[in-house]
């Protein structure tokens, strides 16, 4: 895991607003996603998951993608993508995600209530993204067995879990100090 925290580490900071920002490949494609810290993520994620225990991955838009895609291929299940806009097909479920910096809907669709899920993402820092998207797949019926997210950079993490109803994975935890990326583990 050292190329993943490493690029952490470097990772610049901005201010949104007042909501500081990281900015890092994995969670923003700046700059380019090096394969050696996508390749670190995905060894980590699938040490702390049971992969017999889901048949579907499913990647919220956009930087959930690249680590979806790579988990699906290195354990051959399938992916889903929970999109940014909908495309009125049948059983399509719309949620509403806030994040620390904007609102927005999300759209779930190729999700039955027979999949068993493993859910992914880039980042989880204010609990919107999650949250509406574990309520849309509990609309739907379906069983999620993991929670995943690459980068952890809330610091109530027990709260969302509550909230949701499940627990999260996290991989590497980090809070922004000063301007820096700061890893807690």
């Amino acid at each position: 895991m050292k190329f993943l925290k490493e690029s952490l580490k470097n990772a610049p900071v901005i201010m949104k607003g007042n909501y500081p920002y990281f900015i890092h490949p994995l969670t923003d494609g700046i700059p380019e996603i090096d394969p050696a810290v996508l390749k670190d993520a995905v060894n980590e994620i699938i040490k702390v998951i049971d992969i017999d225990n889901f048949d579907k991955i499913v990647a919220v838009e956009a930087m959930g993608l690249p680590i979806g895609v790579a988990l699906s291929m290195e354990l051959t299940k399938p992916m889903t993508v929970i999109r940014k806009r909908p495309y009125g097909l049948p059983g399509e479920v719309m949620v509403e995600q806030q994040t620390g910096y904007s609102k927005g809907k999300l759209y779930i669709n190729s999700i039955s209530p027979a999949d068993r899920l493993l859910l992914v993402d880039d980042v989880l820092s204010t609990g919107g993204t999650i949250t509406a998207v574990v309520d849309g797949i509990k609309k739907i019926g379906a069983k999620i067995s993991d929670i995943v997210v690459v980068v952890n950079k809330n610091r109530n993490l027990e709260k969302i879990e509550k909230k949701i109803g499940h627990g999260i994975k996290t991989i590497v935890n980090i809070e922004i100090v000063d301007g820096k990326v700061k890893l807690l583990d």
